[in-house]
């Protein structure tokens, strides 16, 4: 095997093994948890293994060509390792996974011998059930342009480039009110238009729900009130001082992107694509049929 460690490979041949699974999960905001089934910790590559977590894990299914290799690992919930909570606001989704080989004896022989991300996780009766994808799940998505009239760009991101940190595109202040974690209020913040910030995001930025976020349904101001509410709840706790910024929102028209944002020449929409009507209409003879626009 390519890369197969030679000192774990010659232990294993030896007819005795003292070997072991080591996993662990690196999620998108940093944070690093590393399990063994192995009855102690272990240490290698720089990262130690906790050995009380009740980690296990189903026989990998691998093989060549493009297929993909999934798996599934099995572990029980507790505040040391995998909170309940965490899962519930998807901070585990799409987190990279990786698992080993390990000999226990001499931890230095070592295999890394899976590498996906995590798929669908479900948690119930204080365990949880992680679906592991390889890296070639990848292949399974869609790709490519899509022909539309509005904008196909995320605000913000490689394809629209507009900073958002412009002044007056997002703005970063305590909640005052909030309810359900969904419906936030202030007073006498008036100072941005009406629906600027809807279709926009909400970002929790202190807190226990720091790094979470939501899509803002609307944004209305009643009387000297603002309120913005969401289409879902943060799913954290949010308290009145926590702090939150407000991204402005887009609606992926020709016009907002060039009267909010002036921002047409990154526009990845497709404004003068005929629609369905078009392309089902007839010749009409009482009209100069001679191919060109139908405007």
């Amino acid at each position: 095997m390519v890369d197969f460690n030679s000192d774990l490979a010659a232990h294993l041949e030896g007819g005795l093994t003292t070997v072991c699974h080591a996993w662990a999960i690196m999620r998108r905001d940093g944070e690093v948890f590393a399990f063994t089934d192995h009855d102690l910790p272990l240490s290698f590559a720089g990262i130690t293994f906790r050995a009380d977590t009740g980690l296990s894990a189903l026989a990998l299914a691998q093989s060549t060509g493009l297929s993909v290799d999934n798996t599934e690992a099995l572990g029980a919930l507790s505040d040391a390792s995998l909170r309940e909570d965490e899962i519930e606001q998807g901070r585990f989704d799409g987190a990279e996974v990786r698992a080993w080989l390990v000999n226990w004896a001499n931890p230095a022989q070592h295999w890394l011998n899976f590498r996906g991300t995590i798929g669908e996780l479900t948690r119930t009766g204080g365990a949880f059930r992680a679906e592991l994808r390889g890296l070639t799940e990848a292949l399974n998505r869609p790709l490519g342009r899509v022909y539309q009239k509005p904008c196909t760009a995320v605000l913000g991101d490689k394809a629209c480039r507009f900073n958002l940190a412009r002044e007056g595109y997002a703005h970063v202040l305590p909640a005052q009110a909030v309810q359900d974690a969904r419906r936030f209020v202030w007073e006498g913040f008036l100072s941005f238009d009406t629906d600027w910030f809807t279709r926009g995001r909400l970002e929790i930025m202190s807190g226990p729900a720091k790094g979470l976020w939501g899509t803002i349904k609307s944004d209305r101001i009643e009387d000297s009130a603002r309120i913005v509410e969401l289409w879902e709840p943060v799913r954290g706790l949010v308290e009145p001082g926590t702090q939150v910024r407000l991204i402005a929102g887009c609606d992926k028209r020709t016009e907002t992107c060039r009267l909010k944002f002036n921002n047409f020449d990154n526009f990845q929409g497709f404004p003068d694509l005929p629609g369905e009507d078009w392309v089902v209409s007839i010749p009409s003879s009482g009209k100069a049929n001679s191919g060109g626009s139908l405007r």
